[in-house]
């Protein structure tokens, strides 16, 4: 293994001479030089892994010196070693990009964390990760079948999300593959659980989660105030991992007050659970409600067309007075670009309902298109596009403004996605709907261990096409196949992301709320 090489540049180099034969009896190599000068002409040569920079050195002062090497390779790690305590020198040394700054006078323990912190930081943290799962993994495959709750399954769920993001940064594939395993495990038996208790919830609904339609008088409406306005960002499609990553970025500029989750209606489809969260209606209300714009699984014409009205009929219904708000729906890059500039005209309102669907067409991207589907090739690598467009997007210039006014912010999605790999053949009439994850439809026939069916739809709050409609759903990462055309069908759709099914991933719902620092 090559020995990390270390640069350090002081003045009085002399003085340091025991923390230098110290770090090479540790097995460093170390160059030193006592001027700024030296210290760029060294770097400029030689391949240095770690730099320490004296900041009161003779010509090139240390952070003169800092800028000329960054200007080199900004890729090295360099710290800063001064006695002055000063807060303006931190500051400037922040601004240019340091890595660290040490107190003189340094001990040697100081010094031999700091290296280990920039040059073996990755390796100890892939060892105490991998070992930490290790032991973690006996305990949570315990709680997976340990007859959860709702509660309990929200809980695993959120460690399983932990532990995938916390493993996704080792390179040791094995450690991948157990958790893998251990997330399809908890899936089978999570769909055990809705299969038993599912239908229950609407006839006993103190017995179970916040569903869908139960969201905004639940959740929404309660936190809504007549002193200063709410926004409610709906993202289309986002998972709770999604979620999490750019909380990250969001709460670099709000204070995250709730973070908590709810559980999608079933189908996870937008035309049900989002239809239901804006109505505050299950598809079975919505359809006796608004016999003229509720769309079933056979009409034709889109089916999210009338959220606008559901919000306003819902808003009437729960509150007695009105309530002055807005529904904007953000389709494209100029629309939400739009939304940004004209922010401030919605501040007057009490509520904003703001629906961005980017995730949503990333993952009919991924299916459609090759090149989606090589950038997006893993769990990984999805949620780092669905990062990358955040970070890049007008939403976020949006937050950035509501970030400076006194307004409450509350982020949520509809359903999630699950990365399907595993066929299921299906056979039904030619009138059964087209969705991987969910059929509707008459005489129905599939493979019973592959599916959760409801075949009273009613029951569960659905409506029924005709007297003998059933509904199924595609549990675990399975998909529907028709026996016709099979092989192509599997090499078109495997790998995936889809919804409509009974998956922890589409179930299990993100819903923050979040305050200005």
């Amino acid at each position: 293994m090559t020995k990390t090489y270390i640069l350090w540049a002081d003045d009085e180099i002399e003085f340091l001479k025991p923390h230098i034969l110290l770090l090479e009896e540790r097995g460093y190599r170390v160059k030193t030089v006592n001027n700024g000068n030296d210290a760029v002409d060294a770097f400029e040569n030689e391949p240095f892994d770690l730099v320490f920079l004296d900041e009161n050195m003779p010509g090139l002062t240390g952070l003169e010196t800092l800028n000329i090497l960054k200007s080199i390779n900004p890729t090295v790690p360099m710290i800063l070693v001064t006695k002055n305590e000063e807060e303006d020198l931190m500051e400037d040394a922040i601004g240019a990009k340091i890595d660290d700054y040490l107190i003189k006078p340094v001990n040697p323990k100081q010094i031999l964390l700091t290296i280990k912190k920039f040059t073996e930081n990755r390796r100890l943290i892939n060892e105490k990760t991998s070992m930490a799962y290790q032991q973690e993994f006996r305990n949570l495959g315990e709680i997976i079948n340990n007859n959860l709750d709702y509660k309990g399954w929200i809980d695993t769920y959120k460690k399983l999300i932990y532990w995938e993001l916390s493993l996704e940064k080792l390179e040791d594939d094995n450690m991948h593959e157990i958790l893998t395993t251990q997330k399809s495990e908890a899936n089978t038996i999570f769909s055990k659980f809705i299969e038993k208790n599912y239908i229950n919830w609407f006839s006993n609904p103190e017995t179970g989660p916040v569903l869908s339609h139960q969201l905004f008088r639940k959740k929404v409406l309660p936190a809504i105030t007549p002193e200063k306005p709410t926004f409610f960002f709906l993202i289309d499609n986002l998972r709770y991992d999604q979620w999490r990553i750019i909380n990250d970025v969001i709460t670099e500029y709000f204070r995250l007050e709730e973070e908590d989750n709810y559980y999608s209606i079933l189908p996870t489809a937008t035309q049900y659970a989002r239809n239901a969260i804006f109505s505050g209606l299950t598809p079975l209300e919505m359809e006796k409600r608004f016999p003229d714009l509720w769309q079933n699984d056979d009409d034709e014409g889109g089916k999210n067309m009338h959220e606008s009205t559901f919000l306003t009929d819902q808003l009437k219904r729960i509150y007695r007075r009105d309530i002055k708000h807005s529904y904007t729906k953000v389709l494209t890059l100029e629309q939400g670009k739009d939304v940004y500039e004209t922010i401030n005209n919605l501040m007057q309102n009490e509520l904003n309902v703001l629906v961005y669907n980017f995730v949503d067409m990333l993952s009919h991207a991924r299916t459609d298109m090759p090149m989606i589907r090589e950038l997006a090739n893993d769990e990984a690598a999805y949620r780092s596009l669905t990062l990358s467009w955040f970070e890049h997007s007008p939403l976020l210039d949006t937050l950035k403004w509501l970030a400076q006014h006194q307004v409450k912010v509350i982020i949520t999605t509809d359903h999630g996605t699950i990365r399907v790999k595993k066929p299921s053949k299906i056979v039904g009439y030619r009138d059964t709907n087209s969705n991987l994850r969910y059929k509707q439809g008459r005489n129905l026939n599939y493979n019973n261990k592959d599916v959760f069916v409801i075949k009273s739809p009613h029951d569960a709050q659905l409506p029924q096409l005709n007297i003998s409609s059933t509904y199924v759903f595609a549990k675990d990462d399975l998909y529907f196949v028709y026996p016709n055309n099979y092989n192509q069908f599997v090499h078109y759709f495997s790998g995936t992301f889809q919804h409509g099914g009974v998956s922890l991933e589409e179930m299990i719902i993100p819903y923050a709320t979040y305050s200005p620092k």
